[in-house]
Order: structure tokens, then C-alpha cells, then sequence
């Protein structure tokens, strides 16, 4: 069901790549709730996804743009206004990627190199873009930023690897330019802590499909999905959340107030047996 949130709202999504991406998602629900928006991703990934497919549902354009780019970032946001026929009301930033997690590397063992793109993409590209649109003075007042993060920012996950580190400069990001985008132009900067999501992106992380299944018995709520994301990120560009800014909003259906659940629990005891010996009772 829509309800208009977004009539007259313009945006730009970064990072659909195909229908399992949470940003596809996004761009579905903001064209349904009355939203005109462009596309974007870097040229490679526009070319292996399916991002024109979307582009022709949601009757728009597909930009492609490096964010790592401030160049290609500036050309994105003036094209964007143009097409578009004005200011931005909201940017979904939804770009992760590790070179060191894709390569099998420990993260006791990082190749910086990759390390750096790392940061770069997934969360140095979230301040470029904001910076950009800052110096265009491309977004409208009350404006609304989102970026997609994940809970290992705050906690060590076995397999996130450096996304992690990613993640945490991501939210810090958010904070610190809120506060400025907040003070000097009225534009809210937020982060949406998602459940583990199955995503092309997600997918590639080592064990995802435990920890789906972990996340999902550890949630009292059980796991958000890619949909249900969606529906956050609308709110968020809504006028119904004006004054919500330098948040990480979790969106987990509990898991992060979460020790141990019932579920988790009685899993646990099926798959391991206490041994008598007292010397192996906490093993």
C-alpha cells in the first residue's frame, strides 16, 4: 500500500544492481510513494546487473559514476538536478565492497592495498558524496542521507573482516558530517543498521549462511528483510522524521539488544554436549 510519502521528493539511489539488492528495493517503494529519483553504480557493475530494468520500471535514468570519484560525483548530482528538474530531497548510499574478503584474506593477514579500497568504497565514497552535494548545495533543506551499515560495526562477527572497520568509519562519518550538514543547512544524516541480508554483497561474506540462521534465531522479531529495509528507508526520507539525524537506526528485529535467545540456545545444546570431566565443563 503507499501512501504518498515521497510526492514531489527528488533523489538519488546508489547501488542497485539487481532485484536482490536492498537498494532496488529502496527505488521500488520511493517510486511507488510518488518519488522521482536517477540510478546509479559504477560502469562495471551497471554492466554485469540489471539496473536498466529498474531504470525503465521507475521511469528514470541511469548515471554511471564512480563514487570513489569526486569528479564523477559532481557530474552525477548536476545531471541528476537537471533531469530531475531541481534540488535533491534525499540520497541513499548503498555501496560495500572488500577486495580482502573476495580474495579469502585473514584479517590478521590484510593486504592494505585492498584495504584501502575497502574503506574507499564502502565508506570514504559516503562522505564524498555528501561533501559534493554540499559544495553544489544540491539538497533541499530538511533533506534526508541514508547509508546502509551492519552491527559489526559495534561487535567482531567471524568473517566480516575489514567491512567491519568500513562500517565503523561509515557511521562515524555519518555523525560527524550530521552535525555539520544539520547546523548549516537543515539536512539529516543517518545510518540504517540492517539484519544480515542475502545481497550479491552479502552473500560473499564467509559463513553468511550461519549467520542468517544464527540472526535469525537470536532476533526476537527475526531478520529484517531486504523489503522491510525498504520501508525504513522511506520513512527516513519522509517528512515524518525531520528532526532524526547522526543515528544508527538498527532495522533487526531485535538482534542487537539481543545475549542469548531460547532458539539459539536449545540450537546450541543440540549441537554440543557438556563433558563430565570438570576440568572440560566450560569448553
Amino acid at each position: 500500500m503507499a501512501y504518498n510519502l515521497l510526492k514531489g521528493k527528488r533523489g538519488i539511489i546508489f547501488g542497485a544492481l539487481d532485484s536482490n539488492s536492498i537498494a532496488w528495493k529502496v527505488a521500488e517503494r520511493a517510486y511507488e510513494e510518488g518519488a522521482t529519483f536517477t540510478l546509479t553504480n559504477v560502469p562495471v557493475a551497471l554492466r554485469m546487473g540489471e539496473t536498466q530494468k529498474l531504470a525503465e520500471k521507475c521511469n528514470t535514468e541511469v548515471i554511471p559514476a564512480d563514487a570513489t570519484n569526486v569528479e564523477d560525483l559532481e557530474k552525477l548530482i548536476v545531471r541528476s538536478m537537471e533531469v530531475l528538474g531541481g534540488k535533491l530531497d534525499f540520497i541513499l548510499h548503498s555501496i560495500g565492497m572488500s577486495p580482502n574478503i573476495r580474495k579469502g584474506k585473514h584479517y590478521s593477514d590484510l593486504d592494505y592495498g585492498f584495504l584501502d579500497k575497502t574503506l574507499d568504497v564502502s565508506a570514504l565514497s559516503f562522505h564524498k558524496v555528501m561533501q559534493t552535494a554540499k559544495k553544489l548545495d544540491a539538497i533541499n533543506e530538511w533533506g534526508s542521507v541514508l547509508a546502509l551499515s551492519y552491527v559489526a560495526a559495534q561487535r567482531t562477527f567471524y568473517g566480516y573482516n575489514d567491512m567491519a572497520d568500513a562500517k565503523s568509519l561509515l557511521e562515524s562519518i555519518a555523525r560527524s558530517f550530521g552535525y555539520i550538514y544539520g547546523r548549516e543547512k537543515n539536512v539529516r544524516v543517518n545510518t540504517i543498521s540492517q539484519s544480515p541480508t542475502p545481497t550479491t554483497a552479502g552473500s560473499g561474506v564467509k559463513g553468511f549462511d550461519r549467520l542468517l540462521d544464527f540472526s535469525e534465531r537470536m532476533s526476537p522479531l527475526g531478520n529484517a528483510s531486504a523489503d522491510e529495509c525498504a520501508d525504513y528507508c522511506i520513512v527516513m526520507f519522509s517528512d515524518l522524521t525531520k528532526k532524526v539525524t547522526m543515528q544508527n537506526l538498527f532495522n533487526d528485529g531485535g538482534f542487537s539488544s539481543m545475549g542469548m535467545s531460547l532458539q539459539a540456545m536449545e540450537q546450541y545444546n543440540k549441537g554440543f554436549q557438556l563433558s563430565d570431566d570438570p576440568k572440560h565443563k566450560y569448553d
